[in-house]
């Protein structure tokens, strides 16, 4: 009997270990304020954002906002039916009859017409991918990748997915944002569709974009992507200087942290943040409270009721309490599912992507954004950020300290419990 209970407080033990040196990737990230003495208007902070994001800046670009799923969904349709050469897609999510079917039929009648068809999707974002639909894709010779499949042996893979949205066409064409490619983000919002945001893009930068979809296909394929097909001679479509910020957990390689806390260290009117979850570390919500005290104003978006995971935000309302006594306003979206990923400083940088402010997709997560310094292009997002916030409610500091007794006690618990987990 007591031959047993050693053996099983050794098993305890190793299994103990197994989970602490596997479970999360070291932790190596900046924890020091950023004290940049310029704006993000300032070619200095172009200079240095290159440097920090690892990706320089590129002119000629274009960018068309595509505000709806239904929107995203034909856009991307077409663009794959009209491919001649290539086609590579990242996602998170990959299910649904009326999303996921005709993602699988387009991208298997492109390979059968002997375009090059490379899919990586989340093993755990695309459990519920139907055999029909890999299928269907696998058959017509599309090479899919289900990306990171967790094994007992090695724990990280649970918590280590690849949270992208990525979609090149013929090396020309871009797709990213925030729209899975699931059916949550096909009804409109009155419909109970997902409120989310994705952008088209043209010109050089989608080398760029490219080279970041390349990564993740080395690390399942070991398979490096080049030539015409996929890095045609760029065309210049547009005026926006544009760059891409890839992110992943391996050490000093949480570029898109960096880039936020560069930005918002750099920003000197206003910032404007849309986030389906917000759950960042201290560092960050120092930053925002410094950048308040600097009287930068401070708005920010996230889901109200409707979040698709509750307990996140439970967790995100034990954090609010300081921001709100810096004067940073907090709005939550009303109508539906808010999944946007944003940030809008000075009216002039807007970075968009696959990167929630909170530290899974900070530590944890590989993501991918695109940033763009343009004037005009940031007063269209912020008018779509404020039209936004028509269908919000605020939250004032009040509120939020009376709050039911059992809203404050589930947040403090899931907050150290995802505390912990991250």
């Amino acid at each position: 009997m007591i031959v047993v209970s050693v053996l099983g407080l050794f098993a305890l033990f190793l299994l103990g270990t197994l989970l602490f040196f596997n479970a999360t990737p070291k932790e190596k990230r900046v924890t020091k304020p950023i004290q940049s003495t310029y704006s993000v208007t300032d070619p200095e902070f172009r200079r240095v954002s290159g440097i920090i994001a690892g990706r320089q800046w590129v002119d000629g670009n274009h960018i068309e906002i595509l505000p709806r799923g239904k929107e995203v969904f034909a856009s991307m349709l077409d663009d794959i039916r009209g491919a001649e050469n290539s086609i590579t897609k990242e996602t998170f999510m990959f299910y649904g009859d009326e999303v996921a079917d005709p993602f699988a039929v387009a991208l298997a009648e492109a390979a059968e017409r002997k375009v090059s068809v490379h899919f990586v999707m989340d093993y755990i974002g695309s459990a519920h991918a139907t055999n029909e639909q890999l299928d269907i894709m696998r058959d017509a010779g599309v090479n899919v990748v289900r990306w990171r499949k967790p094994s007992w042996y090695q724990i990280a893979r649970f918590n280590h997915r690849t949270h992208r949205k990525l979609l090149v066409i013929d090396g020309k064409t871009a797709y990213t944002g925030g729209v899975n490619t699931a059916d949550p983000w096909m009804p409109d919002i009155d419909d109970g569709g997902y409120k989310d945001y994705h952008l088209r893009i043209t010109g050089p930068i989608v080398n760029e974009i490219q080279g970041a979809f390349s990564e993740n296909w080395v690390s399942s394929r070991g398979e490096l992507l080049v030539g015409e097909q996929y890095y045609p001679q760029p065309d210049t479509t547009g005026t926006m200087l544009m760059q891409v910020s890839s992110s992943h957990p391996r050490e000093g390689q949480k570029r898109v942290r960096k880039m936020l806390l560069h930005a918002i260290s750099s920003a000197s009117e206003s910032i404007r943040i849309g986030s389906a979850y917000f759950f960042p570390d201290k560092e960050f919500i120092a930053a925002l409270i410094d950048a308040a005290e600097r009287n930068v104003s401070i708005t920010m978006l996230m889901p109200g009721d409707k979040i698709d995971q509750n307990y996140v935000r439970r967790a995100s309302h034990t954090l609010w309490g300081d921001l709100l006594e810096a004067g940073i306003e907090i709005h939550e979206y009303q109508p539906a599912m808010y999944h946007a990923k944003l940030m809008i400083v000075d009216e002039y940088f807007v970075t968009i992507g696959s990167t929630n402010f909170d530290n899974r997709s900070f530590r944890l997560n590989d993501e991918a954004n695109v940033n763009i310094l343009d004037r005009e292009f940031a007063l269209k997002m912020s008018e779509h950020f404020d039209s936004d916030l028509v269908s919000s409610q605020r939250i004032t500091l009040q509120e939020w300290q009376n709050r039911p007794l059992w809203h404050k006690i589930h947040g403090w618990l899931t907050a150290k419990t995802i505390g912990a987990y991250l």
